[in-house]
């Protein structure tokens, strides 16, 4: 019985969410945001956070409205069609695939501390050994086995890596902030704040510092929406309230490690900022602190919070590939389920090509870059479909309804496309060859009759090119590593003029269903909105 039943409570998967995003961002972010932007980093969490909220808003009402496993890729096909829906579920199926293999990363990075063995370090970024590259398997295969044999031992594992991840983050903060707090490093927020350089490396430090990747975990509920229960609730909290709450939770730590340095750090700038450890930032913080409680609890949590984000991400990504699998897009039995529900052929292809991962992409930063700038062209989505369906069914009931829906969505997909672009131009090149290996599977698959599309979805299509080539146009001419032909500054008005004009095309090539076609289309998925007993 190849379906999923609603069996997760509002409270469990804003659990969830908040698991997936507690994950590795917090080990590393506040080094790697500081030395981009220095104390400014502050600036740069309270701009990605904010951004993340609108975004995720815009998911919950879509997620409400259509309850779907794997939503990354069903919800531009109800809006846009098959082709849309391929290049938009790929992206996120091959963003989404990079996050298990970082949060594992993330774990090994940690314990070559302690196991040099591991990792090897090449012009200042590491790499996994041999050895690492076994044990990365083993952690990717035992984060694969807890999901496919246990559904109730998944659940009550979140609440317990909840629980302890919540406390040892609280607990860091306050003891940092107790123990060692120099006002002084501080000094240099006014001044980027006020300078064209300074706004420049607070944006970088948004895309590349880990900023953006630290509140990712918000889409782990619209790909598991088709599995809860009480959609008003629990959507909202588990996207929205989750980025929240998260952000509150970054800033204090972000306020504590800057605090806690020794000014002696600084003396030749935040970007050359290093200190005994700082593989592990926090672990080599505290060492240096002589916090011996807070120094074990840290070891533990190095492991725990990273492979229980990583446990989280290999359930979402299941549910993307599950999805592809049931529109067709990859192979049928991608989609079988075991007797506990489970995608389980679609969780063993995501582990073999998660290991690959580590090749191209070594060090937890590249994989982060790479990641950012996939992921949100699929956050883009979001802001597309919310104004497509407020005109195609602008009667229908929305258990969430976003308020000045028009208006945030630009925001919001202005804001996706600025977060794409501050990755820079080395990471958008790479990402383009990913994007033309996409649309070619697809030609592919259209050619040999593996996917059926109607003329009036190529038609709805006619944006997509435009959007993607010109973000590689864009960042290829422009000051995040470009050729600097867009100055600094003048490149936010490119992009907003930019975003208009796409997000218009983008309506503009809606395919019109009616809430007959909508509710056929969801209930052959398997997804109505009724709770399973």
């Amino acid at each position: 019985m190849d379906q999923l039943s609603r069996r997760i409570a509002p409270a469990t998967l804003f659990m969830l969410s908040m698991n997936a995003l507690i994950g590795s961002g917090w080990l590393f972010a506040p080094l790697y945001a500081a030395k981009i932007a220095g104390p400014a980093a502050l600036i740069s969490w309270v701009i990605g956070g904010l951004a993340a909220i609108l975004i995720a808003f815009t998911f919950a009402e879509l997620s409400t409205m259509f309850p779907v496993a794997g939503g990354t890729a069903r919800i531009p096909q109800i809006s846009h069609g098959a082709f849309v829906s391929f290049i938009l579920s790929w992206i996120a199926w091959i963003s989404s695939l990079t996050m298990t293999p970082i949060e594992v990363q993330a774990v090994l990075q940690y314990a070559s501390l302690f196991f040099p063995s591991l990792m090897k370090t090449k012009n200042g970024v590491p790499f996994l050994t041999l050895w690492g590259f076994a044990w990365a398997a083993i952690l990717m295969i035992g984060l694969c086995v807890i999901n496919i044999l246990s559904y109730r031992g998944l659940m009550r594992f979140n609440f317990v890596l909840f629980v302890f991840k919540f406390s040892i983050i609280i607990l860091t903060i306050f003891t940092i902030l107790k123990v060692q707090f120099n006002p002084q490093n501080f000094a240099g927020l006014l001044t980027s704040a006020t300078t064209t350089h300074g706004w420049k490396t607070i944006l970088s430090a948004v895309a590349t510092g880990g900023v953006v990747l630290a509140f990712n975990g918000f889409k782990s509920g619209v790909e598991m929406a088709g599995e809860t229960k009480n959609l008003k609730v629990a959507i909202p909290l588990a996207t929205a309230g989750a980025v929240l709450a998260c952000l509150l939770l970054y800033l204090g730590l972000q306020v504590a490690f800057i605090g806690a340095l020794d000014p002696a750090l600084l003396k030749n700038g935040w970007s050359n900022l290093n200190f005994t450890g700082d593989i592990g930032p926090f672990v080599g913080l505290v060492s240096g602190l002589g916090l011996l409680l807070i120094l074990k609890l840290l070891y533990l949590n190095s492991i725990v919070s990273p492979l229980g984000a990583g446990l989280i991400y290999v359930t979402s990504t299941a549910r993307i590939l599950y999805a592809m699998s049931k529109i067709g897009y990859v192979p049928k039995f991608l989609s079988k389920l075991n007797h506990q529900h489970f995608p389980i052929w679609a969780i063993v292809v995501n582990f073999v090509l998660g290991m690959l991962t580590f090749l191209p992409l070594p060090g937890w930063q590249a994989m982060v870059n790479f990641l950012v700038s996939a992921m949100v062209i699929t956050y883009a989505m979001g802001p597309i479909s919310l104004v497509c369906m407020r005109i195609t069914l602008p009667n229908e009931y929305r258990p969430f309804r976003l308020p000045a829906a028009n208006f945030l969505c630009l925001i919001a997909f202005y804001c996706c496309n600025l977060f794409s672009y501050w990755t820079g131009w080395d990471t958008i090149s790479k990402l383009a060859l990913v994007l033309s290996a996409g649309i070619i599977l697809f030609i592919l698959a259209y050619s040999r009759g593996k996917i059926q599309v109607e003329k009036n979805e190529l038609r709805s299509a006619y944006w997509v090119i435009p959007y993607l080539s010109g973000l590689v146009m864009i960042s290829y001419l422009g000051s995040f590593g470009g050729i600097n032909f867009i100055p600094f500054g003048w490149d936010f008005l490119v992009i907003g003029l930019f975003s208009m004009v796409i997000l218009y095309l983008a309506v503009k090539c809606r395919i019109t269903l009616s809430r007959e076609e909508v509710s056929e289309y969801l209930f052959s998925e398997h997804a109505a909105l009724e709770v399973a007993s």
